[in-house]
């Protein structure tokens, strides 16, 4: 059936639910993704294009950011990963017959699933203001209507320019200079949501805000310490590489509201052991933390640690502390000063036992990594956390060590990338003195808006043209009723995107879907000379390194552009002749962009010589290399923030959201969540069998979520079914986009302004109605 795209919109209010699993991948994984890569692509195709995926000469996975390894598998994908590909390089087609059958209003009555099975988006279309039905248009004409809106702004900070993680390097760097040419620095991105509070917390404590430690460090880890992170629905790969650091003797603490079955045993499908046999268990000790109780787990830690050093000056390392360091008396005064037992336990859900079996393992750890992902960044006082985990690795020396160090996992394929390149709404001075001795204008120095104060802005009609670079921004924000009114005021939304989202369907007055050329696709520029030749991008992953990605598909549709040719021609429309940029060079050869690049940012000095290495290259990274810290001390900073937690009233449950196993971000491959045992739905809400039972409610029944909130306001997400489920006591789980409408806009981190979606505190009601 590969080329034809589903009929109808499944029901999703009745699911199944079984046993959750206690391993991960094996078999099964295997079967699923050949089944959907087959129904997508057909069998010829699913061969050619998978062999492909993350190899030397192929094109980087545009799931997630985990780094290669030097040796590279025949398959080196995950399950994932083969969805991604599938939906992106899938024969199913988006005409401009299908916008003719459809309003927007049915298409915005379906499911974001539903929307993303009709396969690849073939031509630009229009949305006139007024009209109901998207119809196609050129080319031209599509960058004449935004190129209206734009030059009839007021100032150019009433456009927003919001960028998805998967963009190429070029493809960024060429769309926050249009943006700053244009004279603004609205550059909102999906970091904003995701890891901003680790950028946050790095940069003021180690002085860049990246992580420190590269793929070999965690085969020479004597402990690994993942937190807040599920490596075996979001990040498959890494599974692969704690097995390695496992058989080299290193150990595994995991950290985790949820028992996650990739940390439990690993069936990894490349070796026989893993297809037939046990597989591997990975986690030698889990602990079990009440949502939001990291940051009172590592003080608790560094505070044993500290009492340790009075019996044994070895667990600390001094000479580190003393050459390295600022601000470590004033941190060890206040986490000897938390020394409140009973507290700790309160907050993070664990036994005494279970914390001091933890310290053993530490203090018997000369190199530790610490890897966190969303369930750290996501709470209001995620910032702090996350600099208690960089007093952890202080205190023993355990940064700038080989073997250890700190790993925050980034999501999307080349979020890291993008940031780097300048998607940011708070650029650095020397970044924007780089641009401005290199093109030879004068960039804007205002801040400009992140993802929640964009909504803000739409919100109240100080925005009034929205472009997205890739992503689907209302269903990836909170407050989706808000949300979506808010970008419903807009005068113009504007997406470039490989295929349908929910997006599309929540419209300025006037809209425009541009598509483009997939990670998996061929990129042929004309030359001046009017022939053609092909392009790579880069991207440049979790871990620093910066490699080529090359698509080798014919693209979906003659009518596709690349994503730098579409910012060039936009720039070139909307900028004209005042812009001194060379557009046109950087359409038709990617090289040029690299040139540029590699003047303006420092760490890519000869880029396009150093990006011809197969492996590509590693960024530098003053902590790592030379435990030099770029920081206002000129050392690593020790923090010493109080310890905060959420508080929940009685009768309430703690609430996390997060994806399912049939999920990337918002993008829904199918409706089952096979590790967790469930299986046809998305609209459950995992609950400890305990709490259910103590707030009257049977596995199976059905109930609200209603989010409360300091300011008296609630929100309502209606018609979850009830799961009994070993998580944290005290903790629930459901998935996101479903549960987004509980959160509001305001309830974000302190400092890095990130949505606190690890943290809601709800109450359950019987559906309304009933």
């Amino acid at each position: 059936m590969a080329g034809k795209p589903p009929a109808s919109d499944p029901v999703q209010d009745a699911p199944e639910v079984s046993e959750p699993q206690h391993s991960a991948v094996g078999l099964p994984a295997i079967t699923h993704a050949l089944r959907i890569s087959q129904q997508q692509m057909g069998v010829r195709r699913t061969a050619l294009t998978l062999l492909r995926v993350n190899q030397k000469d192929g094109f980087d996975c545009p799931g997630c950011a985990w780094p290669e390894p030097e040796k590279r598998h025949t398959a080196e994908f995950c399950e994932n990963g083969a969805k991604a590909v599938a939906e992106e390089a899938t024969l199913r087609r988006v005409t401009p017959d299908f916008f003719a059958a459809h309003t927007v209003a049915d298409l915005a009555g379906r499911s974001g699933y539903w929307l993303g099975q009709q396969g690849r988006l073939t031509r630009p279309m229009y949305l006139e203001e007024g009209a109901d039905h998207y119809e196609p248009v050129t080319w031209e004409r599509a960058f004449d209507i935004i190129g209206e809106e734009l030059t009839a702004l007021d100032s150019p900070d009433e456009a927003v320019f919001y960028t998805s993680g998967r963009t190429s390097n070029e493809a960024a760097f060429l769309y926050q200079l249009f943006a700053r040419e244009f004279g603004t620095n609205n550059l909102p991105d999906c970091s904003n949501m995701c890891h901003e509070s680790s950028g946050s917390a790095l940069t003021e404590t180690i002085g860049i805000g990246k992580g420190s430690v590269l793929l070999k460090d965690l085969y020479q880890a004597d402990l690994i310490i993942v937190a807040g992170q599920n490596p075996g629905t979001n990040h498959p790969r890494m599974l692969t590489a704690l097995e390695q650091a496992k058989a080299g003797g290193t150990k595994i603490i995991s950290i985790n509201p949820l028992p996650e079955a990739g940390l439990e045993r690993f069936k990894n499908p490349q070796t026989p052991r893993g297809i037939a046999g046990g597989g591997t268990a990975l986690t030698d000790l889990f602990l079990q933390v009440r949502l939001g109780g990291d940051q009172a787990l590592f003080r608790v830690l560094n505070r044993l640690i500290l009492e340790a050093a009075e019996q044994d000056p070895g667990s600390v390392d001094e000479e580190f502390i003393r050459e390295h360091t600022h601000g470590f008396e004033e941190f060890a005064r206040t986490a000897r000063a938390d020394d409140d037992w009973d507290a700790t336990l309160r907050a993070t859900g664990l036994s005494r036992e279970e914390i001091e079996s933890a310290l053993r393992m530490v203090l018997g750890s000369r190199r530790t990594i610490v890897c966190w992902a969303m369930g750290l960044t996501q709470h209001k006082h995620s910032v702090p956390t996350i600099q208690e985990v960089v007093n952890f690795l202080l205190l023993r020396g355990n940064i700038g060590r080989p073997g250890a160090g700190v790993c925050p996992v980034r999501g999307h394929s080349n979020v890291q990338g993008d940031r780097t390149m300048g998607i940011f709404e708070r650029p650095a001075p020397a970044f924007l003195d780089a641009l401005e001795k290199e093109f030879g204008f004068a960039p804007p120095r205002e801040h400009g808006l992140d993802v929640v104060r964009a909504i803000r802005a739409l919100r109240d009609g100080q925005a009034k043209v929205f472009f997205a670079m890739g992503g689907n921004f209302v269903s990836a924000t909170p407050d989706t009723d808000v949300t979506e009114a808010a970008v419903r005021r807009a005068r113009l939304t504007v997406h470039v995107s490989t295929k349908l989202n929910r997006s599309h369907v929540v419209t300025g007055a006037r809209a425009l879907i541009l598509p483009t050329l997939g990670r998996t696709e061929r990129d042929l520029q004309a030359g001046p000379d009017g022939g053609s030749a092909e392009q790579f991008v880069t991207v440049e992953d979790s871990m620093g390194m910066v490699h080529a990605s090359r698509g080798r598909l014919e693209p979906a549709s003659p009518h596709l552009l690349s994503e730098p040719a579409i910012v060039a021609r936009l720039a070139r429309r909307v900028l004209g002749g005042a812009s001194r940029t060379p557009w046109e060079e950087f359409e038709r050869d990617y090289a040029a962009i690299r040139d540029r690049i590699a003047h303006v940012i420092p760490g890519f000095e000869n880029f396009n010589t150093r990006v011809a290495h197969p492996e590509g290259f590693a960024l530098p990274h003053a902590p790592r290399d030379s435990r030099s810290f770029p920081t206002a001390t000129g050392k690593a900073n020790f923090t010493a923030a109080p310890v905060e937690y959420p508080k929940v009233p009685e009768g309430r449950l703690l609430l996390q959201t997060l994806r399912s196993h049939d999920q990337y971000n918002t993008t829904i491959y199918g409706l089952s969540d096979r590790y967790r045992g469930i299986k046809n739905g998305r609209r459950v809400v995992l609950v400890h069998p305990e709490d259910a039972r103590a707030l009257g409610l049977a596995d199976g029944a059905y109930t609200d979520l209603v989010s409360e909130w300091t300011d008296g306001s609630e929100r309502r997400a209606p018609g979850f079914r009830v799961v009994h489920y070993p998580t944290a006591r005290g903790c629930a789980a459901a998935y996101y986009p479903e549960t987004n409408v509980l959160i509001p806009l305001d309830h974000t981190a302190d400092t890095s302004n990130t949505p606190a979606s690890k943290s809601v505190v709800i109450r359950m009601e019987s559906p309304q109605g009933s």
